[in-house]
């Protein structure tokens, strides 16, 4: 049988029960181990280790969870304690005296003590001897206490403390040999008791004094609690250093313009430096004892909970409210560097003043943030969203620029997008320092917020989007000035991105721990891999993606209305574009439908806005072009009422429809290939749509093998429409018209027609 095993059948039994073989006296721990490992085999040996091992680690976290959770008791109880012995030392000195004076009655002896009135001082009762001649013991024990008066009267504290360790010491003598007689033992003693409480309260008094401080200091309570009063030694102390530290925050107190780093430097320092001081001597005086360890500490957050609150009252609370995070990170940067200098002494009070700060900084925090959003609607109201370098003595765009990094190449920004970029790097480098307080988290969710804000911006500045986009959060009450014209929307759409896939990650580092956030690294794409590296941080630049998606999906939609609404409202992009054809008896001239030259001119000069606009990120160019490309195919996809009349009538596609049909989605995916732009999405919605087309003419009763030209001449048609529009067509060295159908009837299948855009 395994320990574990052993260990479950006991775990059946109660505590009681399990505990009774270790309480015995006669416990042997090596033969309790043998008896259950004699059988063991080496593989259930190794697993009873492991058992144990995770055990005892489990016993050692649970002890300290009780010691965390039950802190503050232990050092109240150990308080509680050190006062409890010391009443119990002045008990047992009264004790002591009360059992003498017993004693003295016992035996018949009156003492002149005795007899005077309470309003007699113990000096007197002392010195008042009786009847007449003195013998030789009554000499030396008034000898004895007037050496004890000078010296206290003279505050030569270690003579009188000698002195009294003698008379200590004969007593005990005299008690174990009797040499002295009962009566000149119990003055003696009570004579002790008398002039030791006086010269503690000299010494107590000395501790009080403002003058009093440094080895003074510590030489006057190292002697109370040499006399047998330690607690009141200790706490003495502490209030000797409180009175100190109030007296300088006293001297402090500056006028209220004066408030700021100065200020909470000086006092930082007064306050933390005195707790300092305070561990000094309690360490040299008492050591590492519990009890007075566990006093310090009591005390020391108490002086740093007075000085947080008096810096949040005067720092910290005008400046979070207007939203001066700045401020905020200053003064806890000068707090927590004086702190770090009290955890050598084992005081860590950090924990203590980030409690205290948080609410403050998290004010001040999301103040900044309104104030960013706020701003950046202000701008938009005036941008002329014309993209430029940032002014000169702007903030640099990006903290890797001053790391060597200087190959990266300056943004270039609308106005309002480089204010925007300039206060999230504030922002974040003044949360980068608060790495104590856990604001990495909420900042990068802050500035997720205003960007998603500013994207909102950026959508209302899209013309017919305050018609289309009700519903935008947070945006629907802003004034923005319109981008009127291609260029100015294609700036709308570079500011969100350069801001997305550059400048707000590289922002981000500064709440990177600083062994990632300062390396230095030799290209632009080491440091796009250093951003990528943490989950979180991943997952926070897919979110502001998302925003620049809403952003572009929002051009494309605005762009592909255009061209498939006019001014009035109809749509031209009917089915009567192809229904027609059929009905004229002259053959019509092959050539892409209008709208979709429309389309193609209209990517063509967004192309070549982006190639300038959009250099080093030429793939959210591509995929903006994809977008728009798709977004016109699937509106003509999706529109059921297209659909239906081509399918239904009044007028069914008939032949000459399907081949315009087919030449214009050809068309598209001739220019998309060309343009590098044409996905695997557009290649399969053209294809869905040529078939159902190719449907629509089959249920006529008209087979579409007859009247569909070969794929070549879909092709050559599209190709020549393609240099005609971009001015480059040459038909010097054409020998035949490859524009007439008539010339290539295919006699191919269809499939081959459909395949073609498939490939």
């Amino acid at each position: 049988m395994s320990i574990g095993d052993s260990a479950e059948m006991e775990g059946q039994l109660t505590l009681k029960d399990r505990l009774k073989i270790f309480k015995s006296s006669q416990f042997d721990p090596d033969a309790y181990l043998l008896s259950k490992c004699h059988a063991m085999t080496e593989k259930e040996i190794k697993h009873a280790c492991s058992y144990l091992l995770d055990l005892r680690k489990a016993s050692a976290e649970e002890m300290r969870k009780s010691v965390y959770a039950n802190y503050t008791a232990f050092i109240r109880t150990s308080k509680e304690i050190s006062v409890l012995e010391g009443e119990l030392l002045s008990m047992r000195n009264l004790l002591s005296t009360q059992a003498a004076l017993v004693h003295g009655l016992a035996e018949g002896i009156i003492f002149d003590s005795l007899s005077t009135s309470p309003e007699d001082s113990e000096e007197e009762n002392i010195y008042d001897v009786e009847n007449a001649k003195l013998n030789k013991t009554d000499k030396w024990f008034i000898e004895f206490l007037e050496n004890l008066e000078v010296l206290l009267a003279e505050k030569r504290v270690e003579e009188a403390m000698a002195e009294l360790d003698e008379g200590e010491q004969i007593a005990e003598e005299a008690k174990i040999k009797h040499t002295l007689s009962p009566d000149v033992l119990l003055r003696l003693k009570n004579a002790l008791s008398v002039l030791r409480q006086k010269l503690v309260d000299q010494l107590a008094e000395t501790t009080c004094q403002p003058f009093t401080h440094g080895a003074e200091l510590r030489s006057a309570v190292l002697a109370i609690k040499k006399l047998g009063d330690g607690p009141r030694a200790h706490t003495l102390l502490l209030n000797s250093h409180q009175q100190t530290l109030q007296r300088g925050m006293q001297s402090l107190r500056p006028s209220s313009t004066s408030y700021g780093g100065a200020f909470t430097s000086a006092l930082s320092q007064l306050v933390l430096s005195t707790i300092a001081q305070a561990a000094s001597d309690s360490l040299a005086v008492f050591g590492e004892e519990p009890a007075y360890s566990s006093e310090l500490v009591t005390w020391a957050v108490k002086q740093t909970e007075a000085f947080a609150f008096l810096l949040k009252r005067h720092v910290l609370a005008s400046s979070a409210a207007a939203g001066g995070l700045r401020v905020a990170t200053e003064c806890i940067q000068i707090c927590l560097g004086h702190c770090s200098l009290l955890e050598d002494r084992g005081l860590a009070l950090s924990p203590v003043l980030m409690r205290l700060f948080r609410p403050s900084v998290e004010l001040a925090f999301n103040a900044n943030l309104k104030r960013i959003e706020q701003s950046s609607a202000a701008l938009a109201a005036a941008d002329d969203w014309v993209l430029a370098y940032a002014p000169v003595g702007a903030r640099p765009f990006s903290s890797t620029s001053s790391l060597g990094n200087a190959s990266i190449p300056q943004p270039k920004l609308s106005s309002s997008a480089h204010r925007f970029n300039s206060m999230v790097q504030g922002f974040l480098e003044d949360v980068g320092p608060l790495e104590s307080l856990q604001l990495d988290g909420p900042a990068l969710e802050g500035v997720l917020q205003v960007f998603s804000s500013y994207v909102n911006l950026l959508i209302n500045a899209l013309p017919g989007s305050m018609e289309t986009e009700e519903n935008l959060e947070g945006s629907g009450s802003k004034i923005v000035r319109m981008a009127e014209n291609e260029s100015q929307q294609m700036a709308l759409l570079a500011n969100a991105s350069l801001l997305a896939d550059e400048l707000l990650p590289r922002a981000a580092l500064k709440l990177l721990p600083l062994t990632q956030s300062n390396r230095v690294d030799a290209t632009p794409k080491r440091a796009s891999d250093r951003q990528n590296r943490l989950p979180e941080q991943r997952e926070w630049k897919r979110k502001l993606q998302r925003s620049v998606d809403r952003l572009r999906d929002s051009f494309c939609r605005q762009n592909a209305l255009d061209l498939i609404f006019t001014d009035d409202g109809d749509i031209r992009l009917n089915a009567g574009i192809y229904t027609s054809l059929d009905g004229n008896t002259e053959e019509p001239e092959w050539f892409p439908s209008p709208i979709f030259q429309e389309l193609f001119e209209k990517l063509t000069q967004m192309a070549s806005i982006a190639t300038d606009m959009f250099v080093g990120r030429e793939r959210f160019a591509t995929i903006l072009l994809m977008r728009l490309t798709e977004t016109v195919i699937l509106w003509l996809s999706d529109d059921q009422s297209f659909w239906e009349e081509i399918e239904q009538g009044p007028t069914p596609l008939g032949p000459l429809g399907l081949q315009q049909f087919y030449l214009d989605m050809e068309f598209v995916m001739i220019f998309s290939s060309q343009g590098r732009y044409l996905s695997r999405n557009l290649q399969q919605v053209i294809k869905n749509i040529i078939e159902r087309a190719i449907d629509a003419v089959t249920a006529t009763g008209i087979d579409p093998f007859s009247v569909l030209p070969e794929d070549d001449w879909f092709a050559e048609v599209a190709q020549i429409a393609i240099k005609m529009l971009t001015g480059k067509a040459n038909f010097g060295n054409m020998d035949r018209d490859v524009t007439s159908p008539t010339a290539s009837v295919s006699a191919k299948s269809i499939s081959s027609v459909v395949s073609h855009g498939s490939n």
